[in-house]
């Protein structure tokens, strides 16, 4: 791949599901990747299998705000990122109105501020540049009301928003803002304390497959660009 194709790649929720499927299409096309997830040894195990590309990896834990701004500085600090993934987040089930209010915190700080926290980050390197693609993973939760999501389905519909303003802003700027809204995804989220569900997981869809739609959203011409992406399993809705 010549310089002028070679893109840095940010992916953050690397390690498993979504984001590990991403970081393996990104990397066999020859891109150099930038790992964020919170596990060191997991990003240090990817690293390594990874094809194409090149791979750094940062240990963050992105819920936790207020150390943010500084650790992802650090993140962009040996150049611009070019295409950047916000595909960390978390599940949680419960009734909105037994929901502890530092859950709900919890959740909107993992799944909507922080990946404010790593867009801030990426723009200034991207406007200077003239050009940039930012893709962040919503869900189908985000258009349709599913009890017990509440938290989630208000997390990913404020994240579409926030998708939203951001291509009205930042378009003269030469970057692109696309979002990512899958059905039910087979990952480990589906297997964390936060999260209480009986779907068959043998009808959602695999991580790969959502992954390809990432990758082919980010490598459109600079001229052109998917407002929004709804992939769902074949087999109905979940």
């Amino acid at each position: 791949m010549t310089s002028e194709l070679r893109q840095r790649v940010l992916i953050t929720g690397a390690s498993s599901g979504i984001g590990r499927a991403t970081a393996h299409l990104f990397a066999e096309a020859g891109h150099d990747l930038v790992l964020v997830s919170r596990s060191q040894s997991k990003l240090e195990a990817l690293a390594t299998e990874l094809e194409g590309g090149t791979a750094v990896v940062y240990p963050i834990d992105l819920s936790k705000i207020a150390q943010l701004s500084q650790q992802l500085a650090t993140v962009v600090a040996d150049g611009p990122i070019d295409v950047l993934v916000n595909n960390a987040g978390m599940g949680y089930t419960g009734a909105l109105g037994e929901m502890p209010l530092k859950d709900w915190q919890q959740v909107m700080d993992l799944n909507l501020t922080s990946v404010l926290a790593c867009i801030q980050a990426v723009l200034p390197g991207m406007r200077q540049q003239g050009r940039g693609t930012i893709l962040n993973i919503a869900s189908v939760a985000a258009h349709n009301a599913f009890p017990d999501w509440g938290a989630y389905s208000v997390s990913k519909a404020g994240l579409v928003t926030l998708s939203q303003v951001l291509a009205a802003e930042e378009r003269d700027h030469g970057i692109r803002v696309t979002v990512v809204s899958p059905g039910a995804v087979n990952t480990p989220l589906w297997d964390t304390d936060t999260v209480q569900s009986d779907f068959a997981r043998s009808q959602m869809l695999t991580p790969e497959i959502v992954a390809q739609a990432i990758f082919n959203a980010a490598q459109l011409p600079a001229t052109a660009v998917i407002d929004e992406i709804r992939l769902m399993p074949s087999g109905g809705a979940l």
